[in-house]
């Protein structure tokens, strides 16, 4: 379904990006102290181990005060940003990045495998929580959104956080117009919370990292923090429900918030996997 909108016309001016002053990212990386591994915590353990290794003992299978039954749970919806499965791997900088991970002496502690069960929904959230029913989303919103028109972003890499450790991510860094980082203009449209860490998750460890394997992760970290591996501009929103934290079982639903090309507001139709 389409909705024809006033877009805005973009500039000429090259595209400015948030820094890393302005984001999460420093302030949320993993921190491995030389000499000491990388320990599997507990909300991976939780949220996805059971997905990629059910059958390891440091698997936990259910915790009190959560919904979390095996890594799966009752559908939540958030609002998401697509990645591209087919233009990321067609990145040179990626297709690197790649090589080396497959190459690292870690490369076996990875869940090579749910690469590819996932690639038709790579995503970085924009607004997480939004409850267990798709939420209506009123049409001043939609119009508001598409306002805005597209909005480009840089994935860069790589990534491992101070939560959920043991998965390993790309960053995404929205537009800055006119001072304004432009997922906090979504958020706010949506009357969500603004939210400063964007991530798209692609690896899972299933092991733990010794001291050595820590340290060559760390160093490629380092390595590759300001690589610039894609630059997207966004046309369209996802209003993405899962029922697992890596979103093997979701669907894409409408109606979803998107952006078209400067003049077109697209609802994205209802996809289930």
């Amino acid at each position: 379904m389409r909705l024809g909108m006033v877009g805005i016309a973009r500039g000429s001016m090259a595209d400015i990006f948030c820094t890393d002053d302005a984001l999460a990212y420093e302030r949320s990386r993993t921190h491995v102290a030389p000499g000491q591994g990388m320990m599997l915590d507990d909300v991976y353990r939780l949220a996805h181990l059971p997905l990629v290794a059910p059958h390891d003992t440091r698997v936990i299978a259910a915790k009190e005060g959560t919904a979390y039954d095996m890594g799966r749970h009752p559908t939540t919806y958030s609002v998401v940003l697509p990645v591209s499965a087919d233009a990321l791997e067609a990145s040179p900088a990626y297709q690197a990045l790649d090589t080396e991970l497959r190459r690292a002496p870690f490369a076996r502690k990875i869940a090579w495998q749910v690469l590819d069960r996932r690639r038709e929904r790579l995503h970085a959230t924009i607004c997480g929580g939004l409850g267990s029913e798709p939420p209506a989303i009123e049409p001043g919103r939609h119009v508001a959104l598409a306002g805005l028109g597209p909005i480009s972003v840089e994935v860069r890499g790589l990534f491992s956080g101070n939560v959920n450790r043991g998965r390993l991510y790309l960053r995404v860094y929205p537009e800055q117009r006119d001072g304004m980082n432009l997922f906090h203009a979504v958020q706010r449209v949506l009357g969500r919370p603004t939210t400063d860490l964007y991530v798209v998750g692609l690896w899972n460890l299933i092991d733990d990292l010794d001291p050595d394997e820590a340290a060559i992760l760390a160093a490629m970290i380092e390595r590759w923090w300001s690589r610039t591996l894609l630059r997207i501009e966004a046309d369209e929103l996802w209003l993405l429900g899962a029922r697992d934290d890596l979103v093997l079982d979701a669907e894409i639903s409408a109606p979803a918030t998107a952006l078209r090309c400067r003049s077109r507001f697209r609802l994205a139709t209802t996809r289930r996997s």
